[in-house]
């Protein structure tokens, strides 16, 4: 049997998960993050020099943690039906779809998500996704444990919201702040008030229509305000920012302070 998705079902429920943003395309990194007990790791391609088979290592790697839970989602560089296949073909049980504009965009990643006659989805072999072949339920099953989240990054998208979440295959809706800050005008200012104003919104019809809402929120009183308000899947972290700020922070400490005393032990 496929594996139990354990994140989808909990969405299923109402159940509120708290994830960090992997944008850092290295194995180690994955494993070491999926330690944290995060409920779900993003494992990126849109925006991250990253490319199925690192991402079949990162899959392995987050599997690998011997404590952590954590469940891997990958987003794919496009809502593309060889990208959807090619990762649910490594084990992905769970796909984030960047750029998703209106229902029809949806119906086609929910096609690509699923086998014949249900959709286009290409037959494999012995893919890890079937255990290599041995699990002979995979292609009778698999489709319950898959969950397909699809972004809405625009203006346009937002208009389209209630359409979108009726799609039957769509289990969550993920609210992008940049893309969409960009698309009403204020690039580059997801934090600013109208562009708040719109993610507050969509998040309530997005829970209304029956689906569960997320977002990326790196600042920690928004993202707190996001999941009040209903948002179930919210990144609050990323792997590259907790880096570069923690380095930032210690070169300034060193470099803008006085010279220490020089030690003659060493």
């Amino acid at each position: 049997m496929p594996q139990i998705n354990h994140f989808k079902h909990a969405l299923a429920s109402g159940q509120s998960q708290i994830g960090i943003w992997s944008s850092l395309p290295s194995p180690y990194v994955s494993e070491l993050i999926a330690g944290s007990g995060f409920d779900w790791v993003l494992l990126d391609t849109e925006h991250s020099p990253n490319d199925v088979p690192i991402v079949l290592q990162q899959l392995q790697a987050v599997a690998a943690d011997r404590v952590s839970r954590s469940h891997p989602v990958v987003r794919p560089a496009w809502n593309d039906p060889v990208l959807i296949k090619r990762y649910l073909d490594i084990g992905a049980q769970t796909l984030l779809l960047p750029f998703v504009q209106n229902a029809g965009e949806a119906r086609a990643a929910v096609s690509a998500m699923r086998y014949a006659p249900r959709g286009v989805r290409g037959m494999g072999g012995s893919m890890r996704a079937s255990h290599f072949g041995r699990d002979d339920r995979y292609v009778a099953d698999s489709e319950n444990e898959l969950c397909l989240l699809v972004q809405v990054e625009t203006q346009e998208a937002l208009e389209q919201l209630e359409d979108i979440a009726a799609v039957d295959g769509v289990d969550g809706i993920f609210i992008g702040p940049a893309d969409l800050s960009a698309s009403m005008g204020y690039p580059g200012q997801p934090m600013h008030p109208a562009v708040s104003k719109a993610i507050d919104d969509a998040i309530v019809r997005i829970r209304a229509a029956g689906k569960a809402p997320g977002i990326l929120m790196v600042n920690e009183e928004r993202a707190r305000q996001c999941l009040a308000l209903g948002a179930q899947f919210v990144a609050v972290a990323m792997d590259l920012l907790l880096l570069r700020n923690a380095s930032d922070a210690v070169a300034a400490r060193f470099l803008n302070a006085p010279a220490a005393p020089r030690n003659s032990t060493y």
